[in-house]
């Protein structure tokens, strides 16, 4: 089976979501990372793994469900931090972010037979998903991250490597009000989209 790999940061004010604010709060936008990582959290936790595990900037609250292993990220850029947290896998591993609660379990099962890697294009031109059969962290050293070129990067890194890659459906990840309102549509009955409900009622009184 496959280490689930969640890369995250504490759901603190002013650390999270703060393309969020405006229209919501600094306090509301951490509460909305929160439900978002709870969320994709519960997925992961109900997807079958060798093993999962929290690659976390900060400390881990009562949003961390049981089942997980916690490790710190590494200093440096996004990539640096990716690369470490597949340095950190001996086997097969899928890794995703916390900006997706829209994620099922259905999604996070992967096979590696036939492929070499799993990759998750999103719609922001970045990936919210990225499995290696064999973990090479050099596979993501030096790829621009947070651009609109990023995931194009990043897949062609792959494949000109000779991987064979299987493709993901295309996710939207939330960093606006207008992506927060898009992924509680796809996911109305989750802790994000009762989450969103609460702030903007909060924002309407």
């Amino acid at each position: 089976m496959t280490t689930l790999l969640v890369i995250a940061k504490e759901p603190l004010p002013g650390r999270v979501k703060t393309r969020l604010t405006p229209p919501f709060s600094p306090e509301q936008a951490a509460a909305l990372a929160e439900a978002s990582l709870s969320d994709t959290l519960r997925a992961v936790a109900e997807t079958p793994a060798t093993r999962r595990v929290l690659v976390l900037d900060g400390r881990p609250g009562p949003w961390l469900p049981p089942g997980f292993d916690v490790v710190p990220q590494c200093t440096g850029g996004l990539d640096a931090r990716l690369a470490d947290a597949f340095a950190r896998c001996a086997g097969p591993a899928l890794l995703i972010g916390m900006d997706t609660p829209q994620v099922t379990p259905e999604l996070l099962t992967v096979d590696f037979a036939g492929c070499d890697a799993y990759f998750g294009p999103a719609e922001d031109g970045g990936f919210w998903a990225l499995g290696l059969a064999r973990p090479e962290p050099a596979l993501l050293r030096g790829v621009p991250m947070s651009t609109p070129e990023t995931g194009a990067v990043q897949r062609e890194r792959l494949v000109a490597t000779g991987l064979r890659v299987r493709d993901l459906p295309r996710l939207r990840d939330v960093d606006t009000a207008a992506d927060a309102r898009a992924v509680a549509a796809l996911a109305p009955h989750g802790a994000f989209a009762a989450r969103l409900a609460d702030c903007t009622a909060a924002g309407a009184r």
